[in-house]
């Protein structure tokens, strides 16, 4: 299928996938940093910053990419495939969790250097992993394609 399609798709679609990419890797690292710090700061800082730092502009640059693609392959809305509908609804969703991710972490982590916020950043653990399970399907959808 990729050898058919035209030379003039392949930088939305690579955008799409390296945002993707970088988007997972974030909420993998940030998750599960945030998630074994059991209160270690350095711990929580990198769950945190691996957030902020490499999943906000990978859901960025990965939403930038899918727009873009999804114009130059013509849908216009009408009787889009279902693999579309999943990637939408997952990626407005999972952009969502990251962001109320990112606040209560945010505060979480001003909240550390005075002993506290690890609760805010457990909570920002959970948002990251629901996320990240969310896109794990989103993931399937893009590459098997049910319909």
């Amino acid at each position: 299928f990729a050898a058919i399609r035209p030379d003039d798709w392949d930088l939305p679609l690579f955008l799409h996938v390296l945002g993707a990419m970088l988007l997972v890797g974030g909420l993998l690292t940030g998750g599960v940093a945030l998630a074994i710090a059991r209160g270690q700061v350095r711990l929580l800082r990198l769950g945190y910053f691996s957030l902020l730092a490499l999943a906000l502009p990978g859901w960025i640059i990965m939403r930038a990419g899918a727009e873009w693609i999804y114009d130059k392959e013509g849908f216009s809305g009408d009787d889009d495939p279902a693999w579309l509908g999943i990637g939408y609804v997952v990626s407005e969703a999972g952009g969502l969790l990251l962001l109320i991710g990112l606040i209560l972490g945010g505060f979480g982590v001003r909240r550390v250097r005075r002993g506290g916020g690890s609760g805010l950043l457990t909570a920002t653990a959970v948002l990251a992993l629901v996320a990240l399970a969310a896109y794990v399907v989103a993931v399937w959808a893009m590459g098997a394609k049910p319909d």
